[in-house]
């Protein structure tokens, strides 16, 4: 809410509201209503949503009445425009017993006016400005802070749950407690369930920071207006010889409210220095200092201030706008929020980002400059402070290329800080700052946009892009850092000194502290559940080949049938219904890892469960394909004599155990399929694994020939299901009465209850191991930081 107005030499003041005490900058408006997004919100029925407004001009503070119904009053006089300062109380809504807020001069701090206070002890090196309001700790032992009403301390935060941590205090101090919240409680940047608080130490919470002081609480709100200061990052892969340094000791500031974007040729480290910025992939060398406070050390507090936007859609597509963002907000939000919070939330955004008339529409089907603006919709829900977007404009016209930058300009004018990775230049004069990587990841030029090419010595630039190309001997870094423009753009600017070498090196622990509990797994499942069974009912496609493909390879098997199972036909029959199987349970799966990896970095960075995310496909896709292989099993032998020994199965009636054996081997493939989902790194590669999947089920089933005493095959042949689940159907009828020697002489095909346990049993085992190595190939797609 708050509009930074004209330049003013007023003093700071205090205002108290409530019981809170704020202090007022004077190079802001402070809003007064009964709207939650007001600096100061009341609430109180006689109190317009938007009530009043406090700003400073020229010298002094006024308070502005904005056209509220009940009135502003100050000296018991209804006001519209009027002088403020220490010692006015100002009325709301009523002159004798309205709600109030009293002013006061700010006391002289103990560091000097306009420099930050920087706390030096090693484990909670931060830096801040001066805190946003002052809590005083209420006489109770015992503080508890949330976003319900009846805290004792009240945080209008959205990603705070309603009673989130405590302060306890006891006969050794403080002791900051977590009650179970969704987003956790951080100490001095690290997850804690418990933990002592000393003085100067940092309790995060949501949005806000705390320091105690004394017995007061000093709070400091992350509004979004935060500074990022890069030092001397460096990225290297590779070992030895062929080591390779792909980001080279790059340093900028990026201030309060600004658009910078990179640009430069390609393999200049754009890429990289994103996934350094956003912590995806730290830097080997460097600080990221996200106002003043180590972005890598804190990871796990600052990640939820970080928006990013890669290049790929981050929603499923087939969901309509409103849908997909309102279970984006489901899992980024505690669960405590009600729906009518969240969707409100969602419904903001919309309205923000311009997609009112489409919100209904499924992404799909939106233009791409309009799908950009849904990725940065679901970003916006949780307010970050950062907001990164990779390749925004990539294949749009230049109408949507400037639409999508003069979006991102008004974005950062709203409050936060905006970094875009880039080719176009086509908008770069809506920026305030342009970053140009030269080949081998240094810094070219940093600046305004408008210097940029006149530093460089050319017109347009293709010009300077060519020179990168032809030039690559050229010390490009070298020659900016000699130039007045580094001195006046980097060195000027930067606000933090320089961290240690050894700043993001592990800190010691005071005392053990518990790791944090994962939170709200059941509810991230269901979540996850409904929206993928959701994408999966909106994706026609999918849903035509779901219905027919069983109904295709039961008819098959039907027809080779000829209605009793014989010496001719029960091989066919059984063999069919292996590759059916296969099929249906690979082919649903095969792609859904693939197709949604962009999705699940994201999301996984914010905090998605990794066996929730896994389980929601096995549940959702074992739920269809168990149903396919039912009605495959059932349309495949519907009045087919079975031939089982004395009309009865090994445990169960025949085609209840033909039906049981064909679901399971159906769900081990769905399985496998999202092995080879998550092994491979483009999707175009399922379908020809698909179709090699489909020929080794059919090769080591043991259908077309006996492979029990051939070395290698029979062991190989342990890995394949379709093995286990020829055995089992085939002991189910006693194919060894039906078909003579060597084939069955398998002796797991045998009409016997251990051998079909024993069948059954494996099917089971190779869905667990392919489960578990799903699970661990899924972590080499998390952001490096988390995985350390």
């Amino acid at each position: 809410m708050a509009e930074r107005p004209d330049a003013s030499a007023a003093p700071e003041l205090l205002v108290e509201s409530g019981g809170v005490t704020q202090v007022m900058d004077p190079g802001h408006a402070y809003h007064v209503g009964r709207d939650p997004d007001s600096d100061l919100v009341i609430s109180d029925d006689r109190v317009s949503w938007h009530h009043a407004v406090l700003r400073a001009t020229e010298g002094h503070w006024l308070v502005e009445d904005e056209g509220s119904t009940n009135g502003t009053y100050t000296d018991g006089h209804r006001v519209s425009r009027y002088g403020v300062g220490p010692g006015s109380v100002i009325r709301f809504g009523n002159p004798a017993d309205g709600p109030c807020a009293v002013l006061a001069g700010v006391p002289r701090p103990t560091t000097p006016v306009g420099h930050p206070k920087t706390v030096s002890r090693p484990a909670a090196t931060h830096t801040f400005r001066r805190p946003s309001a002052v809590r005083p700790l209420p006489p109770a032992r015992t503080t508890r802070i949330g976003r319900a009403d009846d805290n004792d301390l009240v945080v209008d935060d959205l990603s705070v749950s309603r009673h989130h941590a405590e302060l306890r205090a006891g006969p050794d101090g403080y002791r900051i407690a977590d009650l179970g919240s969704h987003n956790g409680t951080y100490l001095n940047g690290r997850p804690v369930d418990v933990a002592p608080v000393r003085p100067d130490d940092i309790i995060g919470i949501g949005h806000s920071a705390f320091v105690l002081v004394g017995d007061q609480l000093q709070q400091y709100v992350d509004t979004g207006e935060v500074s990022l200061d890069v030092q001397r990052l460096t990225v290297r892969v590779g070992r030895g010889s062929e080591r390779r340094t792909l980001l080279g000791g790059v340093s900028f500031p990026v201030g309060e409210k600004s658009l910078l974007a990179v640009i430069g040729p390609s393999g200049a480290g754009k890429s990289t220095l994103l996934n350094a910025l956003t912590g995806l992939r730290p830097a080997d060398e460097g600080t990221v200092l996200y106002d003043g406070r180590d972005l890598y050390r804190d990871y796990a507090e600052l990640r939820q201030r970080i928006g990013l936007v890669p290049q790929d859609d981050i929603l499923h597509t087939q969901l309509t706008v409103r849908r997909a963002l309102g279970y984006a907000a489901e899992l980024r939000f505690p669960e405590d929020i009600a729906p009518a919070e969240r969707a409100a939330r969602v419904e903001e955004v919309i309205r923000q980002l311009g997609l009112v008339e489409r919100a209904g529409l499924p992404i799909h089907k939106l233009s791409g400059g309009q799908r950009k603006r849904v990725s940065v919709a679901l970003e916006l829900l949780t307010k970050p402070s950062l907001l990164f977007l990779d390749e925004p404009t990539s294949g749009l016209d230049p109408g949507m290329d400037r639409s999508v930058m003069h979006m991102l300009r008004g974005l950062a004018d709203d409050g936060r800080t905006v970094i875009v990775v880039t080719h176009s230049v086509l908008s770069l004069d809506v920026c305030d700052r342009l970053l140009v990587l030269a080949p081998g990841g240094t810094i070219a030029y940093y600046g305004p946009p408008e210097e940029a090419l006149p530093y460089f010595g050319f017109g347009q630039w293709p010009e300077a892009f060519e020179a990168f190309e032809n030039d690559r001997g050229r010390d490009w870094a070298g020659e900016f850092r000699d130039s007045p423009l580094y001195r006046r753009y980097i060195a000027g600017e930067t606000r933090q000194p320089p961290a240690p070498p050894a700043a993001r090196a592990p800190q010691a622990p005071r005392e053990p502290v518990a790791a944090p509990r994962t939170r709200r797994w059941g509810t991230q499942l269901w979540t996850l559940m409904r929206r993928y069974a959701a994408a999966l009912s909106s994706d026609r496609t999918f849903l035509i080949i779901m219905v027919a493909l069983p109904f295709v390879m039961g008819a098959m098997a039907h027809g080779l049938s000829g209605g009793k199972l014989t010496a001719d036909s029960a091989t066919n029959v059984l063999l069919i219904l292996c590759v059916g199987a296969v099929l249906t349970g690979a082919a649903n799966a095969v792609r859904e890892l693939v197709k949604e990896r962009v999705i699940y970095q994201r999301e996984r960075a914010v905090g998605l469960s990794r066996s929730a995310y896994l389980m929601s496909k096995v549940l959702v896709l074992g739920t269809v394909t168990v149903v396919q292989a039912a009605v495959l099993t059932v349309v495949a032998l519907f009045g087919v004599v079975l031939n089982a020994p004395g009309g009865k199965g090994v445990l169960l009636p025949p085609l209840l155990e033909i039906t049981l054996a064909v679901a399971l081997l159906a769900f081990t493939a769905m399985m496998l399929g999202l092995l080879v989902s998550a092994l491979v790194r483009k999707e175009e590669v399922t379908m020809p694994l698909l179709v090699l999947l489909a020929i080794v089920q059919v090769v080591f089933c043991g259908a077309l020939h006996s492979l029990r005493g051939t070395p290698v095959l029979e062991q190989l042949a342990w890995l394949v299901p379709s093995r286990w689940a020829l055995g089992a159907m085939a002991g189910t009828i006693d194919l060894h009465r039906i078909l003579p020697q060597p084939l069955t002489a398998d002796p797991l095909l045998r009409h016997a209850v251990g051998p079909w346990l024993l069948d059954m049993g494996m099917l089971v085992v190779l869905s667990v191991v392919f489960g578990f190595l799903v699970l661990r190939l899924l972590r080499r797609h998390e952001p490096e930081i988390m995985r350390q």
